[in-house]
């Protein structure tokens, strides 16, 4: 297996290869030369195996024999080790036709746990294997950076260095990463937006100089990796609700369009998914695309659902190479067009071929409570305020009812405890693992909206701890 840049001007890769790069050097993603299929006996098979060994020949392939398959099979197991569930992505029946899929049982409560603890074994097999060091630069809106930084603490070859925005996470969602006292971690709250965040890493990436002498790797969704174990759950969920002789539909609360994006990955692979509903708050720039085929940015707006308070949603790129045929050169003049415009307009037969399998909502944040506050009431279960745009999306925008569709259950209801108490009277408990997360040691470096500040930072950091080492 080889992958290929979506702006076709970098090198060809191998997984390995992939895995470290992160963002290709033209500014592209990766993406596979090709989509490996999955046969209808494999899906009938896959039905209550352990999600290890479906992740196993899931993964494989996109693989290619770069980590041998002991290797592979070890880093998968001992990975989802760490769930507190029997599986690490439970289906619920919400009746009606409609599924929960919990996906917050990882360490740390998000549904980015179930790609980074993968992704964590498979950096320090491949970084062993090679005797080198990678410095990983990541910005997050939330729950990828203390996924990524749970991933990779305490590692030898690993420095990780995780931006967000000041004052636009949740408490529980900072103090999961400031806390994590380790010496390769750093984080860092920028005065500005998540926007800001990925652009200052898109700048990191983009500068030769900085990017060779810090060997830079990242744990975002841009690095495949992520994507190729978020498949997985599409896969074990279609296989749980019957496939392949039944269909199955998604309802995906989506910011940066990395787990909406797996979902499309497993379409091509085989799986009978009839809808993926991606499911915005009030900053709704993907909603805007599915009814116009016009990407255009606007302001950010905080939210109760913070993860998605996005307006550039960088995996989009690789589904919009699948919609330009795979024209690398298509889409750097597009993506070149959208920096220097901030919007981009696909052809009518572009945005037909997207709506035959996406579409689009939005929900505010009043919204956004009223579904907390119903389902609680309906069921006695709280629900995180990104998994409730998913779920009133479900229960409005399905696009067939005989369908079943399951709802990405993206976060535990306890990261987001004010907006969930404010919905419900009810306030959601942290595991006892995190019981003491409020009162623990934060470290974290708050520095402006700048390349250079930032930059700067981090080869200070890097030289001392190297230095020390």
């Amino acid at each position: 297996m080889k992958y290929v840049s979506t702006r076709g001007q970098a090198p060809v890769l191998g997984f390995d290869d992939v895995l470290l790069a992160g963002l290709a050097t033209d500014g592209g993603l990766y993406v596979p030369q090709s989509w490996p299929q999955l046969s209808a006996d494999d899906l009938r098979r896959f039905k209550g195996m352990p999600y290890d060994e479906v992740a196993f020949e899931v993964i494989r392939p996109f693989v290619g024999g770069r980590i041998p398959d002991d290797a592979l099979a070890r880093i998968i197991k001992t990975g989802y080790s760490r769930f507190s569930t029997p599986t690490a992505a439970p289906i619920s029946d919400l009746g009606d036709g409609l599924w929960m899929m919990e996906l917050f049982h990882g360490p740390t409560l998000a549904f980015k746990d179930v790609a980074m603890q993968c992704l964590g074994g498979l950096f320090d097999h491949v970084l062993s294997a090679r005797g080198e060091r990678t410095t990983i630069i990541g910005a997050t809106s939330g729950d990828t950076g203390s996924a990524g930084i749970e991933a990779v603490r305490g590692k030898d070859a690993v420095d990780i260095f995780m931006l967000h925005p000041e004052g636009r996470v949740s408490d529980v969602q900072r103090r999961q990463m400031t806390t994590v006292l380790d010496s390769n971690v750093y984080n860092i709250a920028v005065k500005g937006t998540f926007d800001d965040c990925q652009d200052l890493v898109k700048a990191m990436f983009n500068d030769p100089p900085f990017r060779s002498r810090h060997t830079l790797s990242a744990v975002n969704s841009i690095n495949w990796a992520r994507i190729v174990a978020q498949i997985v759950y599409y896969v074990t969920a279609a296989a749980e609700l019957g496939a392949p002789d039944n269909e199955v539909a998604f309802s995906v609360p989506t910011g940066n369009f990395g787990n909406v994006f797996a979902g499309y990955a497993a379409k091509q692979m085989g799986v009978p998914i009839s809808q993926l509903l991606v499911a915005s708050n009030s900053n709704d720039i993907l909603t805007r695309f599915f009814e116009s085929g016009a990407m255009e940015m606007g302001d950010v707006y905080s939210t109760l659902s913070p993860s998605m308070d996005i307006q550039v949603s960088s995996n989009f790129e690789r589904l919009l190479f699948e919609l330009c045929d795979r024209d690398g050169a298509k889409v750097a003049a597009i993506m070149q067009s959208f920096r220097d415009t901030g919007r981009y307009e696909v052809a009518q037969d572009q945005l037909d071929q997207a709506l035959q399998l996406f579409n689009g909502a939005r929900y505010d944040d009043d919204a956004t409570s009223t579904e907390i506050k119903r389902h609680f009431e309906e069921t006695g279960i709280l629900i995180d305020p990104h998994s409730a745009v998913a779920l009133a999306a479900a229960r409005e925008h399905r696009c067939d009812s005989s369908i079943p569709m399951v709802v990405i259950g993206t976060a535990h209801p306890a990261k987001f405890g004010e907006a969930v108490h404010n919905a419900t009277g009810q306030t959601p408990e942290l595991p006892a693992h995190l019981s003491d997360l409020m009162d623990r040691e934060e470290r974290c470096a708050v520095l402006p909206n700048d390349l250079a500040a930032i930059e700067a930072y981090v080869d200070d950091a890097t030289n001392s701890h190297r230095g020390a080492a």
